[in-house]
């Protein structure tokens, strides 16, 4: 009897340490896990560009200054539509615009990245 308890416990003890280096070495894909490449999420990342497929973040032709100025409109409207848009400076691999409130004062500076036309936060 003691060897069959002593059998069943190794095994056991067996069967879970390699469940645990399963799950360690191969477990659930972490893409599947946010959900990429799904429909939806556009709260999230309301500024990816071309969401039909073709063009990707890494072989979409640069955003234009006007591409940016729409992509920074829809999301101050989305957020405050009080806010204006001021002056956009190319800065590189992204465009620079300042968030302007009803006073005239500058309240945000959001930058746009010329391959993904996602908003970055320049504060």
């Amino acid at each position: 009897m003691k060897r069959v308890v002593n059998a069943v416990s190794t095994s056991v003890l067996f069967l879970t340490v390699l469940g645990l280096a399963y799950l360690l070495l191969a477990g659930p894909d972490p893409v599947s896990a946010c959900n990429w490449g799904s429909p939806g999420g556009q709260d999230y990342v309301p500024q990816k560009r071309a969401p039909g497929g073709g063009e990707t973040a890494y072989n979409a032709p640069s955003m234009t200054k006007e591409q940016a100025y729409d992509v920074i409109a829809s999301h101050i409207k989305k957020v405050n539509p009080n806010l204006s848009i001021g002056k956009i400076n190319d800065a590189g691999s992204f465009y620079e615009a300042e968030i302007i409130s009803e006073n005239n004062e500058v309240v945000e500076r959001l930058g746009v990245d010329k391959r993904s036309g996602r908003l970055i936060l320049l504060n």
